[in-house]
């Protein structure tokens, strides 16, 4: 289905009727990053979307009754600024739905429940070389001066 043909993007809360297309989505952005994630580790993370308990919530992108796009987020403490914010830890919109509006209305979303729970910010992380999304980011969002560093535990 080329992008012109598709329909209205719809994005919802992931539901326990998405696991199929979800497992596709999130295995997808997984070889897009090349990081190499089993079923088990998909299992886990579909655990979390639906334990009322764990921090990490999903949305999900809609087209005509398919998903095409999904996003995983939590709140952060911010204490420098004494508040709270949101964190966009995975985005990813099927390679045949980008440039539909997906990505767009995903963060758009994400944006929608932390301003509702009073958050001061949505933060995310992509790689450098992601250029297509970063350009789409630049024009949602302000590219900060910080620099990320990981401590491998």
């Amino acid at each position: 289905m080329r992008v012109s043909d598709m329909g209205q993007v719809t994005v919802r809360p992931v539901a326990a009727g998405d696991r199929e297309g979800w497992d596709r989505l999130y295995a997808g952005y997984a070889e897009f990053y090349r990081v190499e994630q089993t079923g088990a580790m998909r299992d886990r993370v579909w655990s979390w979307l639906h334990d009322p308990g764990h921090e990490t919530e999903g949305l999900v992108a809609e087209v005509d009754g398919r998903l095409v796009g999904l996003a995983h987020f939590r709140a952060f403490a911010r204490p420098l600024s004494a508040s709270v914010g949101g964190f966009l830890d995975d985005l990813f919109v099927d390679p045949g739905a980008r440039g539909s509006g997906a990505a767009a209305a995903l963060i758009r979303a994400v944006a929608d429940q932390g301003r509702a729970r009073g958050w001061t910010a949505i933060r995310w992380i992509t790689a450098e070389d992601n250029y297509r999304a970063r350009g789409l980011y630049d024009r949602v969002a302000e590219k900060t001066r910080w620099t990320t560093y990981d401590l491998r535990l």
